[in-house]
């Protein structure tokens, strides 16, 4: 039953638990732009969390806690600086715009279309394997999303809802950017990440004439901002190690149901037909994701990076003395060829007939 199971172990919890903190968010975020505008909000969200994981990256050193990940180096700066444009400045600044226009629990289901645009980049652009079930479970989350758009004669986006959808889309393109930096410490990459989206955000919001609200709002935002967003966003890039950028955005898809269903709840939105059935295919969606197994003989070719990670059947290196693990270094592995349940992770990044 181990074996079994073994390839879900970290990377789907890890994913699932980064969905969960970022789907509780939107109703929440919901909730304080009655109190400022789109833009502030964002941006507050965005600093809450980069102040939050810098706070825990500076107590994890006076403290002296192990942390044996990777540093940032020089060549991954520019995608670093990609990932804060698309993921920590366009992303969310179209998001707070949409649920502004939109209900929180239709907001939230549509989220759903940021795991189908990470997919389909991911497929697509970096040629990542997507098999018929990952296709199948798309298809029911697209047709989930499409029904909860449908207004009468059609489907129909309405402004918020566009605007959601363009948010997913730059996320999507966030996502299968922050793969390439997956490798290094998630928490330093986030926190640049939030200090620099978000200072960018508030100014151009004060610039722009927005009123600075209470302080107890200004704390309110920076605690969903620290769990919706920081805390969710280093789960989301440790589970890209385990998962790829395809899967890890599949198993992310559980976001907009729990921020559905906390909308229902905490704004008392009404329990629609077309929240139920949109929720079902998404849901069926989901499943078909979680029940995925890719298991065949591939080969590892020569390949040399820099990660944290332990002796097991992938590192076989050697080294001169003792060392404790985990551990993070340069090193090299040799050619292997076996055969064993996988995702498209930092080694496994092999081609498919």
């Amino acid at each position: 039953m181990k074996h079994l199971h073994a390839h879900l172990w970290p990377g789907v919890p890890l994913a699932l638990v980064s969905a969960v903190l970022f789907g509780a968010s939107a109703p929440f975020a919901k909730l304080l732009l009655g109190a400022m505008p789109p833009q502030l909000l964002a941006g507050l969200l965005y600093l809450g969390a980069g102040l939050g994981l810098a706070a825990v990256h500076g107590g994890r050193a006076a403290l002296r806690i192990p942390a044996p990940e990777a540093p940032l180096r020089r060549h991954d700066l520019p995608w670093l600086a990609a990932v804060v444009l698309f993921g920590g400045l366009v992303g969310p600044l179209l998001l707070m715009l949409g649920l502004s226009r939109t209900s929180a629990a239709s907001g939230s289901l549509l989220l759903n279309l940021e795991g189908l645009a990470t997919m389909l980049i991911a497929w697509v652009v970096l040629r990542e394997n997507v098999d018929r079930r990952l296709l199948l479970g798309a298809f029911a989350i697209l047709v989930g999303a499409a029904v909860l758009s449908w207004h009468g004669g059609g489907v129909r986006l309405d402004a918020g809802a566009a605007l959601i959808a363009a948010a997913c889309l730059a996320w999507g393109i966030d996502n299968n950017l922050t793969r390439k930096l997956s490798s290094a410490d998630p928490v330093v990459t986030a926190t640049i990440k939030g200090l620099a989206a978000g200072s960018v955000n508030v100014a151009l919001a004060l610039l722009l004439g927005a009123a600075v609200p209470p302080a107890a709002t200004i704390g309110a935002a920076a605690v969903v901002g620290f769990l919706g967003v920081g805390v969710s966003l280093v789960l989301f890039m440790l589970a890209l190690r385990h998962l790829g950028a395809a899967r890890t955005g599949a198993y992310f898809s559980l976001a907009p149901f729990i921020g559905a269903v906390i909308a229902v709840a905490l704004l008392r939105e009404p329990v629609t037909m077309q929240l139920v059935v949109a929720g079902l295919l998404m849901g069926l969606g989901l499943w078909l994701h979680l029940a995925e197994r890719h298991e065949h003989e591939h080969v590892h070719e020569v390949m040399e990076h820099e990660h944290v990670h332990v002796h097991d059947e992938h590192h076989r290196h050697h080294h001169d003395g003792p060392v404790t693990e985990p551990h993070s270094h340069r090193h090299r592995h040799e050619p292997l060829r076996h055969t064993h349940p996988h995702y498209p992770d930092l080694h496994h990044q092999h081609g498919h007939t």
